[in-house]
């Protein structure tokens, strides 16, 4: 097998700790006597399979090597580069700011420090890769993340920052920008995880940020866990929605507001698509579109039936293909997807390890034992499916 020519992005160690999964949303709790913190309150159980160890799977080929940036800056939360050139990186951290290189990791540049220092997403421009969208707010909720600070623009490839609004979003997602249209950008908000937001969910703006317009909202307790556009047509849009409430001492991530919602009209109307979805409380729901097919999706499901579903219509029917904890470890805290731009059956996974799978998910490889696990970021060259950068704590 051909090598990958694979990229780590890597910073500071953090501790963590597993909190199960509850059945059903509840009130606000209390803490309970004798209880560390980010335990599972009494009563909440696991979804099935969660007290099992992941399998080991058949290591692949890679080779990865380090490039940075060296200094602690937190778990690496977002990663954007340019298609086709191997030397510009951008790297996005829980706690450090966003980073540069202009010379494939040989040497950084913090070009954020005068901003929220909790990145969520960062996004480059398709038609100009000199306009950088980023989101603050780690979107990946456990009990020591920074809330953001809204959405901030560069129109000199991070040289200079501008901020563009959504300042109450607490924790940004994703961004997406429009390949035809730069102006036109969607940014997907989970929220202020500690407190009832009104400020959760998706994001529009067709004026390049002097206005937004909230396009999909479900309730102040569920924000938008992820969204992907179809490629070569940006009118439709796919979003997943996470009922999610974090506490000091625990969280309560689930509930009626989860699930899979549709656009087709670039975002104006949308419907949830709920056909082949599993039965009972989802958690989590993170996406992927293969570039090479646009109505070919995965999408990730924290659920008692969940984990990898499928489908071949762009959402409208949908096949359980693994119920493997391999690849959802840690569902609220790293649940990467990504589909190779040249095979729509060779899919990624950002899990406890690198996990990829080249049967459209239905066995799996475990990858990089040696570096350290969480993998919370991952991108893929659209120009070069051989480079992959994924970013660890």
């Amino acid at each position: 097998m051909k090598l990958a020519h694979a990229l780590l992005a890597s910073a500071a160690v953090f501790a963590s700790a597993l909190v199960a999964f509850p059945q059903t949303p509840e009130p606000t709790p209390t803490p309970q006597a004798g209880r560390r913190p980010d335990e599972p309150r009494a009563g909440l159980t696991a979804p099935t399979g969660a007290d099992e160890e992941p399998g080991p799977g058949q290591p692949r080929g890679f080779r990865f090597r380090n490039i940075g940036p060296a200094s602690g800056g937190g778990r690496i939360t977002a990663i954007a580069s340019i298609p086709g050139n191997p030397n510009v990186i951008y790297l996005g951290s829980a706690s450090g700011g966003i980073f540069k290189t202009v010379d494939s990791g040989g040497s950084w540049k913090a070009i954020f420090d005068k901003y929220p220092p909790s990145i969520g997403a960062i996004a480059i421009s398709p038609a100009n890769p000199n306009l950088i969208w980023v989101g603050t707010g780690e979107a990946n909720p456990r009990n020591n993340v920074i809330d953001g600070h809204g959405v901030y623009f560069s129109p000199d490839a991070g040289a200079s920052w501008r901020f563009m609004g959504l300042g109450d979003a607490g924790a940004v997602s994703r961004v997406l920008i429009d390949p035809h249209d730069p102006n036109r950008v969607f940014v997907a908000v989970l929220g202020n995880i500690w407190k009832p937001s009104a400020t959760r969910g998706v994001y529009r703006t067709t004026d390049g940020g002097a206005t937004w317009k909230k396009v999909l909202s479900v309730d102040d307790q569920t924000g938008a866990s992820d969204l992907v556009m179809q490629p070569n047509n940006s009118m439709v849009l796919l979003a997943g929605t996470w009922q999610f409430r974090r506490f000091p001492w625990e969280f309560v991530g689930g509930g009626p507001g989860s699930g899979v919602w549709k656009s087709t009209d670039g975002g104006s109307t949308w419907r949830r698509l709920e056909k082949d979805m599993p039965e009972g409380t989802l958690g989590r729901v993170s996406l992927a579109i293969a570039p090479s097919n646009g109505d070919h999706v995965y999408a990730l499901i924290h659920a008692k039936k969940g984990i990898l579903y499928e489908s071949k219509d762009l959402g409208e029917k949908w096949e359980r293909t693994s119920e493997t904890r391999l690849i959802n470890v840690r569902p609220w805290y790293f649940s990467v997807i990504a589909v190779s731009p040249a095979d729509e059956n060779k899919l990624y996974f950002g899990s406890f390890n690198l996990v990829t799978s080249i049967d459209a998910g239905k066995t799996f490889q475990t990858n990089n034992r040696r570096i350290h696990p969480d993998y919370h970021a991952l991108w893929i060259d659209p120009k070069d499916p051989e480079r992959i950068i994924h970013g660890t704590p």
